[in-house]
């Protein structure tokens, strides 16, 4: 396996099996974990990248890519098995399931193609977060020391959130439900496709803004891609509107340094337990 200086691509390197097609074994990074397991995102990432290399060179980007959770994660070998249902002129269609030890872990569907082929359009009422400058906003430094031993994947990251939406830090949640920064990979590995998979689960769970902190796990992620990121920054919100019956939806918008809206995701998780519940 080629060496990389990048974490997030050792953390997602995979090499084919000689003698099963479609299968691809790699090994899940310890410094991606988040409370009991390995990061959602980081895993999705995980198994599109082993989905694109079965898609091939004519459809190498996700376009759509929707991970079931079914058991958590653990730092060490893994495979992928995919499964490409179709290969159309400008989508290829595929599944995937990754595992550990015999046991599943993610299933996935996807679609594949070339974001770089798409028309150039754009007609959309959504816009960008308005954030202080990122020297401005609050890293990773001044998390609290609780949260970084429960999250080692964030000493991968630069992540500068909002003033106006970490009161959570300081036991004053806005009620809100939203959290929001500036967000770029620790080691300045450029954003692509892929890595946006891993930013779309990256920032604290929204429900930290409603005073409910601790570890909320994923049971489904969906993340749409809409366009190659340019260089640079990324604006990430994530906002909440619903939390009920234990369960709590997080949307989330991704957008980069030319204020191109390049992902967008919804998300499935369990709400922490609140302390003494």
């Amino acid at each position: 396996m080629p060496e990389t200086t990048s974490e997030f691509d050792r953390g997602i390197a995979l090499t084919p099996h000689p003698d099963e097609p479609g299968r691809y074994d790699g090994e899940l990074g310890d410094g991606w974990q988040i409370g009991g397991g390995v990061n959602g995102g980081l895993l999705l990432a995980f198994a599109a990248h082993a989905l694109a290399l079965e898609a091939g060179p004519g459809h190498p980007h996700p376009l759509t890519v929707s991970g079931t959770y079914v058991s958590p994660s653990r730092p060490g070998p893994a495979t992928v098995r995919t499964e490409i249902m179709r290969r159309g002129r400008t989508l290829a269609t595929g599944s995937a399931i990754l595992s550990q030890d015999g046991e599943e872990r993610l299933r996935v569907t996807a679609a594949f193609t070339d974001l770089a082929a798409l028309d150039g359009e754009v007609a959309t009422t959504a816009v960008p977060p308005v954030l202080p400058a990122p020297d401005q906003c609050v890293g990773i430094e001044h998390a609290p020391k609780e949260l970084i031993s429960q999250a080692a994947l964030l000493r991968r990251m630069d992540l500068r959130l909002d003033p106006a939406t970490v009161g959570w830090a300081l036991g004053q949640p806005s009620k809100e439900g939203r959290i929001q920064g500036w967000f770029k990979l620790a080691d300045g590995r450029p954003a692509d496709p892929l890595s946006l998979l891993l930013t779309a689960d990256a920032l604290p769970p929204v429900t930290f803004d409603l005073g409910r902190p601790g570890w909320a796990p994923t049971i489904e992620l969906t993340v749409h891609l809409r366009a190659l990121p340019a260089d640079g920054w990324l604006r990430v919100s994530h906002a909440t509107r619903n939390v009920a019956g234990g369960y709590f939806e997080e949307d989330c918008e991704i957008w980069d340094e030319d204020g191109r809206l390049v992902a967008q995701s919804r998300q499935l998780a369990k709400t922490p337990q609140q302390s003494g519940s």
